[in-house]
């Protein structure tokens, strides 16, 4: 099966979920005999054109115009357009350009075309431009797709709220829960005599990291706790507090001992699809504290707490509650559910059906 994956954004060429998930994908439909070429924006213009790793193919073209942190290319629009020998299209995220145009590609021509939707709601976006943009430009996109993928049952219905009559399959986000378990080293990046908690993602408005922050620090008045951030972006500069130490961006391969070395995961969100950082956190059998997102709270169940949006009493609350290890075992709570093989075996039978 010749697979053209359209992605906004992979990894290593960016950090995060989704574009790990592209790549991830990529790789193992690669390894099971797949020709999977990847169809992305360029975000470093030393990146080659084109470029063959992992098993498949990367094709980097040059962003455009940026909007709304939206990246446009009009070599993405071009490449499209040529007819292409590919059996089957999978667009990741019905938020960006690029799967707008896949959809237009599905409209005037036969290529089958498959949607992941990876998180309704942009992060860098105002959550009423978007609520605009999915009953208009975003409903038409999914329903161009011959199949939608969505993580959780949640997530199918609030896709069918917007109007959306496309097939939606339920297909996990899986993760290695091998590589994710309890059993292993500690980072050695983590350095600290108390409770550890760890806070993974982006460092942009839609993470809202500023409620993590402010939660540890008024815990911190009570507790020997300290919170240790692992991401990037632009509110880094406004995030300095005493009882903060900021990673960076950690290698991938690095998280599982990062995740063991922590006490407790805090994930103060706005808005997800289901995040990675839960789950791999929830296999390694630490605790987290989550926004309480209806399509998040199934999962954590109780091996975690969930916090309305913004509360950071809560907040600090659910720390305490998870600190205290008077939890259910976390991994229990994903074990057996959201195995990545599965994950690529399903995607893929789905895919052949097409």
């Amino acid at each position: 099966m010749r697979i053209l994956r359209v992605a906004q954004k992979v990894y290593p060429d960016t950090k995060g979920g989704g574009a790990y998930h592209a790549h991830a994908m990529s790789r193992d439909q690669a390894e099971m005999g797949h020709d999977v070429t990847v169809l992305t924006v360029r975000q470093d213009p030393y990146l080659p054109h084109i470029e063959e790793r992992d098993g498949y193919t990367v094709v980097r073209f040059e962003p455009t115009v940026n909007l709304l942190g939206n990246d446009i290319s009009s070599g993405v629009a071009q490449y499209l357009a040529q007819d292409g020998d590919f059996d089957v299209m999978h667009a990741h995220s019905h938020l960006y350009f690029s799967t707008n145009l896949a959809a237009l590609k599905r409209w005037l021509g036969d290529v089958p075309l498959a949607i992941t939707n990876h998180g309704l709601y942009s992060q860098t976006a105002p959550e009423w431009v978007f609520d605009l943009y999915l009953k208009t430009v975003g409903r038409w996109t999914f329903n161009q797709a011959d199949v939608v993928f969505c993580y959780t049952t949640e997530d199918r219905e609030r896709v069918r709220e917007f109007g959306v009559d496309s097939r939606i399959e339920v297909v996990h986000n899986g993760i290695d829960t091998e590589r994710f378990c309890p059993d292993g080293p500690e980072s050695d990046r983590i350095d600290h005599d108390g409770p550890v908690v760890v806070f993974v993602g982006r460092l942009v408005e839609g993470k809202r990291p500023k409620d993590a922050v402010a939660a540890v620090s008024r815990l911190a008045e009570t507790r020997n706790v300290k919170l240790y951030v692992a991401g990037e972006g632009p509110l880094r500069s406004e995030m300095d507090e005493e009882h903060v130490n900021f990673l960076g961006h950690i290698p991938y391969e690095e998280m599982p001992a990062v995740y063991r070395a922590a006490d407790a995961l805090v994930l103060s969100s706005r808005a997800e699809g289901l995040p990675r950082t839960v789950l791999e956190a929830m296999a390694s059998g630490v605790g987290v504290v989550v926004s309480d997102l209806e399509q998040v709270a199934p999962v954590v169940d109780g091996g975690g707490v969930t916090v309305p949006v913004g509360d950071i009493a809560g907040f600090v609350e659910g720390l305490e509650t998870v600190l205290d290890g008077s939890m259910e075992d976390p991994r229990a709570q994903i074990e057996g559910q959201f195995d990545w093989t599965e994950s690529v075996e399903r995607t893929t039978q789905l895919l052949e059906d097409l």
